[in-house]
């Protein structure tokens, strides 16, 4: 994940669970009902998030969730988290260095089809074929799923709303690692412009898909008009 972002973004990962991560108690009681798996890698994520604020120079503090799952940072600190089967991972940074951003990690599987009928716009499925021509053996209806979720996991710390799979259309480049997201809902407003375009890069390695969006600190947003 760490060559995914910028200079200035934390990044500390693990391909296994902590065996003794120290979890706070109010994170302890936000999944005492959760199965053991679940609170195994509930915990550990957010040892990697200490670890990171650690190496941003703040003190360790319990990560809760907000009313959308969304972990809730110390004032000062921006970032985002991700876990799935064999793979945990934290990425944090200072306000001021990006104006937010969102990861993803994603086993390297394709979808079933009822989830890939919720995912996909109907111009992308186009794109689907495209890009198994292009470059096959890649499950690139997975790698949309992980984009669009970075996506969405960028967008909610600034707008504090909702957005669904088919509020943006993916483009992705299957060759240099990169996607744009267009976005088909009125993007936030970073340093008085309103972001209408979110950029991310993607990787496939060791039966993972790791995907990243950021969107740049106001003095350097790209790709977005004057909000209305």
């Amino acid at each position: 994940m760490r060559s995914l972002l910028p200079p200035g973004v934390t990044v500390v990962e693990t391909y296994e669970d902590v065996l003794d991560p120290s979890p706070f108690p109010e994170e302890e009681e936000a999944v005492a009902r959760a199965v053991e798996k679940r609170r195994r890698e509930y915990a550990t994520v957010r040892h990697c998030a200490r670890r990171a604020l650690a190496e941003l120079g703040f003190a360790p503090v319990a990560i809760l969730n907000g009313a959308r799952r969304e972990p809730l940072w110390p004032e000062g600190v921006l970032g985002s988290i991700t876990h799935c089967d064999g793979y945990r991972a934290a990425a944090l940074a200072r306000e001021g260095t990006v104006a937010s951003l969102g990861i993803d990690a994603e086993p390297h599987e394709v979808l079933s089809p009822g989830v890939l009928a919720l995912v996909m716009r109907p111009e992308e499925h186009g794109h689907l074929a495209r890009w198994a021509e292009e470059r096959p053996g890649i499950a690139w209806d997975r790698v949309v799923f992980s984009a669009k979720e970075s996506v969405y996991k960028a967008w909610f710390p600034l707008t504090r709303r909702w957005l669904d799979f088919e509020d943006a259309t993916l483009h992705i480049d299957p060759w240099d690692g990169t996607f744009t997201a267009a976005l088909h809902r009125p993007g936030p407003v970073v340093g008085g412009v309103r972001v209408s375009v979110m950029n991310g890069r993607w990787l496939v390695r060791d039966g993972l898909i790791l995907t990243s969006v950021v969107v740049p600190a106001p003095c350097t947003t790209p790709d977005s008009e004057p909000a209305s």
